[in-house]
């Protein structure tokens, strides 16, 4: 018998919780289901609580769909649903929904399972040349069948979507597939090429068990029965379907040793290290509610409920759904139990590798614009950027492109941020001030070199090899110094920005040109003989073959750009020469015949680094002032970088080849009386941006050490005095405001 004073004591906790939730503004929660029969099991449910006492009170409502129940969460018509990690994705993007409530499937890994990409083991297949084998999926738009595998390679760059056509992508990337549901008019064909139907071959493709290559089992036994090269999968499924597990006669000879798993690096591991080999870790599902909700009320409610009814003695129980003919109803059948989720927001629920696979995949068709807004600065850009745009239009790519006309390349960053228009191509400096003063992501870059992926080259500190005078990077002042020009990146802006950073240059007020003429003794900086400027700064320079266009930032000036800042070093103007990795090669052993450089072998050069070692010129990986990154499409962070890389994939197809016959050139200027119009002449493929999501990544952080240098920040109120050493000193023309439509 329950005395008095328990009574009382209960009654004033019962008190007590009404006030703290009223308090709250959660008198009750209002579970939101997406079926008839979750709304008949979230009935029973709220009727085991209040029977229980369990407080607030659990009121049932029903949405219909998860897509509906976000929406009347946000608009405070519910208060709680559960969610799979894709609508997580959605809810938390779209409406700021946060997951406050989240499933354990079993103590071994929690609230999460692995997605995986399985291969037999010896077929030399990596991540990295999955494009052209076959493929088994679980089923179209199921998680780690379909979601995170296309995700991750769209994301990762590994394949593109034109168009944000998924299907298209997959079926264009892979050489034949069984994707069980593929099998509608809107899907490509090569989609369900692989899959097997029933035991008659009937129901080919089915997203259900009559289809023998449907779900976890059926991809795998794709794989295993060689119809597929690769079957994209969950961690346990080898284990499960190997090794005397499985009941199917088809598995009943499968060993696990005989499969590997495809690792994101590009390496292959053993079926069980799936915690550190794998795609994604795929988040449990979670119990989402609004931003202004508190969670641990939520939790507290649900908690109590699964100590009540999460046991075999009690009617009703809370991760079973087999009482309404049905599965995973409110939650999922394999819950173990429910845990509160302490940071409370979607994206540290989901993870970094599930979130960039969720971002990859809601690029989407219907959301995107009719045609992308590109923004030039000269006449020649306008010219060219027309001719691409009736070009690309041509051969259908989408999105089509439209030409605007900015003054300055930073005017075209202040349209970008208000969104008025969509994309341009910057270099170093301005990638900086897109990124750091206008919030603006990378979308693709520049390659200028087939062998080599990386986009970039490295600017570095070229020496002659002298055993008696080694000298090193901090012995540099009293030199003499030779530059490609005044306010290029490798012989100017690197080495003197990363040099006044590290305080080895001092500037007084600003003065960046004098700061350097009294370190060096003496100077070739092409381009640096203006007014206000110190002479020594040309001391070294020679001009043309009869003396005359000295320090000019031309061809006339022979010490001029890098082959010409290597000479001023190899004929002993100088004692440093500041160049790009590749300049000492090219001019040595054989590769430039002029009579100055015939003679000339790379191994009498060396490198210093910044770490005050030499380095052999080889070694310009390790030593080197800074990697200079390669132009970049910038965007704004709301645009679909991967509906732009997939436009850009698809048209150097047709146009990035200097030999294609389809009339436009990507990589060529020469028709529009220009150079490096839109993108480098020199570029010879657009490359995805991969890892590098931000301005700071794709820079990297030496080569912003040296733009910084040149920002020092008691010049930082000379903004304008520092940008003429800062950008290039090319001119652009002043053009108003226009735009030009491509017209066919």
């Amino acid at each position: 018998m329950v005395s008095s004073v328990t009574k009382a004591l209960m009654c004033f906790m019962t008190f007590s919780l009404d006030v703290v939730f009223a308090a709250l503004g959660l008198e009750r929660v209002r579970w939101c289901t997406v079926s008839e029969q979750e709304l008949s099991k979230c009935n029973d449910m709220s009727k085991a609580f209040g029977g229980a006492g369990i407080l607030p009170p659990l009121e049932c409502t029903a949405g219909g769909s998860a897509a509906n129940c976000t929406q009347m969460i946000k608009d405070d018509l519910a208060d709680a649903v559960t969610l799979d990690g894709r609508l997580i994705y959605q809810a938390g993007k779209e409406h700021g929904l946060k997951p406050v409530v989240g499933e354990v499937y079993d103590q071994e890994i929690g609230t999460a399972y692995y997605a995986v990409a399985v291969v037999k083991k010896g077929s030399n297949i990596t991540i990295n040349s999955l494009k052209g084998v076959s493929s088994c999926h679980t089923g179209i738009n199921r998680t780690a069948g379909w979601d995170v595998p296309v995700g991750y390679l769209v994301d990762s760059g590994r394949m593109a979507a034109m168009g944000c056509d998924l299907p298209k992508a997959v079926s264009d990337y892979f050489n034949a597939s069984c994707v069980p549901g593929a099998n509608g008019a809107n899907y490509p064909k090569s989609l369900c090429q692989l899959c097997k139907g029933d035991s008659t071959g009937r129901n080919k493709c089915e997203r259900n068990s009559q289809e023998q290559y449907y779900d976890y089992s059926g991809a795998f036994r794709c794989l295993a029965e060689g119809a597929g090269k690769v079957a994209f999968v969950k961690h346990s499924t080898v284990p499960e379907n190997t090794d005397g597990e499985s009941l199917f006669l088809w598995a009943r000879k499968l060993r696990s040793q005989n499969f590997e798993l495809l690792c994101r690096d590009g390496s292959t591991a053993d079926v069980t290290e799936w915690r550190t080999c794998h795609l994604a870790r795929i988040p449990a599902r979670a119990v989402v509610v609004r931003p202004d909700t508190d969670g641990t009320v939520v939790f507290q409610l649900l908690n109590q409920g699964q100590q009540r009814f999460n046991g075999v003695d009690t009617k009703f129980q809370m991760f079973d759904s087999a009482a309404y003919t049905a599965q995973n109803l409110l939650f999922r059948d394999a819950t173990t139990e429910l845990v509160a989720i302490t940071a409370q927001n979607y994206q540290a629920w989901l993870g970094d590798e599930y979130l960039h696979a969720m971002q990859a995949l809601s690029c989407n068709p219907n959301t995107l614009p009719e045609s992308l807004n590109w923004c030039v600065v000269s006449t020649e850009e306008i010219w060219k950027c027309g001719e691409m745009a009736v070009a690309f239009r041509k051969k259908n790519l989408k999105p089509a492109i439209q030409c605007i006309s900015a003054k300055t390349k930073e005017q075209c960053m202040e349209l970008i941020q208000r969104k008025e228009i969509d994309a341009v191509v910057l270099g170093g400096a301005d990638i900086y001030t897109a990124g750091k003063t206008y919030g603006l992501v990378p979308a693709a870059g520049e390659s200028y070199s087939a062998d080599d992926n990386s986009s970039a080259y490295y600017a570095v500190v070229l020496v002659k090899r002298n055993s008696s005078n080694a000298f090193t990077i901090s012995d540099l002042k009293g030199k003499k110094s030779c530059h490609t020009g005044l306010g290029r990146t490798a012989g100017w802006n690197i080495p003197i920005g990363m040099l006044i950073k590290r305080g080895i240059i001092k500037t007084r007020d600003c003065d960046i040109p004098q700061a350097v003429s009294e370190f060096f003794s003496a100077s070739c900086v092409p381009s640096a003989k203006q007014d206000n400027y110190p002479a020594k700064l040309c001391q070294l320079c020679i001009g043309d073959n009869s003396g005359n266009n000295k320090c000019s930032a031309s061809s006339q000036e022979r010490y001029y750009s890098y082959s010409g800042a290597f000479r001023c070093l190899a004929q002993d103007s100088g004692d440093v020469a500041f160049v790009k990795h590749s300049t000492v090669f090219e001019n040595t052993d054989g590769k430039n015949t002029e009579s100055w450089a015939q003679n000339l072998k790379s191994s009498d050069f060396q490198l210093l680094c910044l770490n005050g070692a030499r380095a052999e010129v080889d070694q310009f990986a390790e030593c080197h002032l800074a990697r200079v990154p390669a132009q970049a499409v910038m965007v704004h962070p709301d645009t679909s970088v991967f509906a732009l890389y997939g436009l850009l994939d698809k048209a150097q197809v047709y146009f990035g080849n200097s030999s294609n016959e389809n009339g436009f050139k990507m990589f060529d200027s020469s028709t529009f009386q220009g150079k490096d119009l839109i993108f480098k002449d020199s570029a010879v493929e657009i490359v995805p941006v991969e890892e590098r999501r931000t301005y700071a990544e794709w820079l990297g952080s030496e080569y912003i050490e040296s733009l910084e240098g040149m920002q020092t920040p008691e010049c930082a109120g000379a903004g304008n005095q520092i940008r003429q050493y800062l950008l290039m000193t090319t001119v652009i023309p002043l053009l108003t405001l226009c735009q030009i439509q491509a017209l066919d």
